[in-house]
């Protein structure tokens, strides 16, 4: 199982690298192996500021959907047009070419809320 060391990680299992005040967010390969094979990802928040801990979307896998929680408060500026035609790329590469959505970060201390790679891997490991 892949932590790249410089994203934060959500326990709702996304995570996010961030750039100044802009970050990009995906689920982490764990949540992806967990779901199965990705079908479909539907972000309609495009341009809506979302809360903390709040839905953004849901990711659809062939046995169940899963929403997509928002690891900081922020704006959504961009969603992932890839996945729209090849959903699959959540799962061959969740940390590059799978991720989800694109924000404005509001709050950058929310940033230390969240778990580094040592800690997300322990928590998945329980």
């Amino acid at each position: 199982m892949n932590f790249p060391e410089n994203l934060k990680y959500s326990k709702d299992h996304e995570w996010i690298m961030v750039d100044g005040d802009k970050a990009t967010v995906g689920i982490t390969e764990f949540a992806q192996s967990e779901l199965g094979e990705i079908v479909y990802v539907d972000v309609a928040t495009e341009g809506e500021t979302i809360d903390k801990n709040e839905v953004f979307g849901s990711i659809e896998a062939v046995k169940t959907v899963s929403d997509l929680m928002m690891p900081v408060k922020g704006e959504v500026l961009e969603f992932n047009e890839k996945l729209e035609d090849t959903p699959e790329l959540v799962n061959s590469d969740p940390y590059g070419d799978g991720w989800i959505i694109k924000i404005s970060i509001d709050d950058v201390a929310e940033l230390d809320d969240l778990l580094d790679a040592a800690a997300y891997k322990d928590f998945v490991e329980k």
